[in-house]
């Protein structure tokens, strides 16, 4: 096997892993406060959304530390141990206890920190400026296929029931359970790549996948991982960045979270409501998958970069966001258990509502797959940090939404990702300039990102 065969295999596997694990995870998320709500066991007083609480809060601050822990086990070791905590978290859900709920919620935190930094590692350490893109398109793609299989069970299995047995969820998340493990496996079959630098030169990247490191070595570069993330978040790339990426964490909680609870509380859907929050999920799930395979094999032919594309994003979230707030009532994300008879400007419409969440989908692959590409290109030799300072952003402002959308009306909270979403395109393309001026400084084909 050549080695861009060998790195191509890896990335599949990188993708193939995530989209099992996260169809078990994004499944048991979607489903969890439903569960809870139907439990008959008086001892259990665990909450799904302190559930989400805890894991957005403990995720955010390991951001701080995981790129020492990926420094330390290597990035293969970091996924496969993050993957059994993920597989703990939904098997909790055969017998759930409140102890035992919140413990792995916490331990999830620190596991999701250290799983998403190790991915955008070995994404980075499997490509280079000609393939980041293309790479980033194909991982993109194969995990939110995780979205489509997840709420298709979801959207059949439940269909009309108004009650989850215990048989049923006991059954439920054993197979899930299993589903995760799969994934989990799987990051065995990745292959470590040859260290291809000439004795002397420094890749840091590289050398995180170093397994013949003294313990002393790799606790030292454990703390030089810690300050060159601190160092990285006060670059003006970074910075930059950071406006786009929490943007991204915005829309995130929007999608995943504020949107379903929108749909399921809209009495004028009918008997359907609560059923159309799986078909929406289904239909986030066709514009991630749609715009991840998209991008990913256009990155080779398009001449214009990565500014097209987020464009398009934007666009594309404008586009949903304006036919939402049409759409609508205005007090459906906080809407009673009884849900809301108001109307928005129309009479809420089904169709309109799930053409909405395919562009949800297609608007958050638009910006998550280029700013993948745009920092596996940016810090090839610095990716854990970079990587990790991504997911700190995101977490920190998915966290903060979570917060804000049990309180604001829909108007609002889709005033703040219009204004957050513009100023985050406008600093993404001042990144992606300095870029394209940076590879013409040295005579590479901008096309090729």
């Amino acid at each position: 096997m050549s080695p861009e065969s060998k790195r191509l295999f890896n990335i599949i596997i990188l993708g193939l892993s995530f989209m099992f694990m996260f169809t078990a995870f994004q499944t048991c998320g979607n489903i969890a406060q439903t569960v809870i709500t139907n439990l008959n066991n008086t001892e259990f007083h665990g909450s799904g959304y302190t559930s989400m609480s805890i894991i957005y809060g403990v995720f955010s601050a390991s951001n701080l530390i995981s790129p020492s822990v990926v420094a330390i086990v290597g990035p293969q070791l970091s996924m496969v141990i993050s993957g059994l905590f993920y597989s703990l978290y939904i098997a909790v859900f055969i017998q759930p206890t409140t102890w035992a709920f919140y413990t792995a919620s916490v331990f999830i935190g620190i596991a999701a920190a250290v799983l998403w930094t190790a991915q955008g590692n070995c994404l980075t350490v499997n490509s280079d400026e000609n393939t980041i893109g293309r790479n980033s398109g194909v991982f993109w793609a194969l995990l939110q296929s995780s979205l489509f299989f997840g709420n298709l069970y979801i959207y059949f299995a439940w269909r009309g029931k108004t009650h989850i047995s215990e048989s049923d969820r006991r059954t439920v998340f054993i197979a899930l359970t299993v589903i995760s493990l799969v994934g989990t496996v799987l990051f065995f079959l990745i292959r470590k790549q040859e260290d291809t630098k000439t004795p002397g030169e420094e890749d840091s990247a590289n050398e995180i996948l170093g397994d013949s490191l003294s313990e002393q070595n790799r606790l030292t570069r454990a703390v030089a991982a810690f300050k060159k993330s601190i160092k990285l978040s006060f670059t003006k790339e970074i910075l930059l960045l950071s406006v786009t990426t929490a943007y991204t964490g915005l829309e995130l909680t929007f999608f995943s979270g504020v949107y379903g609870t929108c749909i399921g509380a809209v009495n004028r859907f009918g008997s359907e409501e609560k059923s159309l929050i799986g078909l929406s999920g289904i239909f986030i799930g066709v514009g991630e998958i749609l715009g991840g395979g998209i991008f990913g094999l256009l990155s080779k032919s398009t001449h214009f970069g990565r500014n097209p594309i987020v464009m398009l994003g934007i666009v594309v979230h404008f586009i949903a966001f304006y036919l939402i707030f049409f759409n609508m009532p205005n007090d459906a994300p906080i809407a009673p258990m009884e849900g809301t008879d108001d109307v928005a400007y129309m009479i809420p419409s089904k169709e309109v509502a799930i053409f909405c969440s395919f562009l949800l989908g297609l608007g958050d692959s638009c910006f998550n797959t280029q700013l993948l590409s745009i920092l596996g290109f940016l810090y090839s030799e610095d990716s854990a940090p970079a990587f990790a300072i991504f997911k700190f952003v995101q977490s920190i402002c998915a966290a903060v939404a979570y917060f804000y959308s049990n309180y604001f009306l829909l108007q609002w909270q889709l005033l703040i990702m219009v204004v957050v979403g513009f100023f985050g395109t406008i600093t993404f393309f001042i990144v992606e300039w300095e870029a394209a001026a940076a590879l013409a400084a040295r005579g590479s084909d901008y096309s090729s990102i």
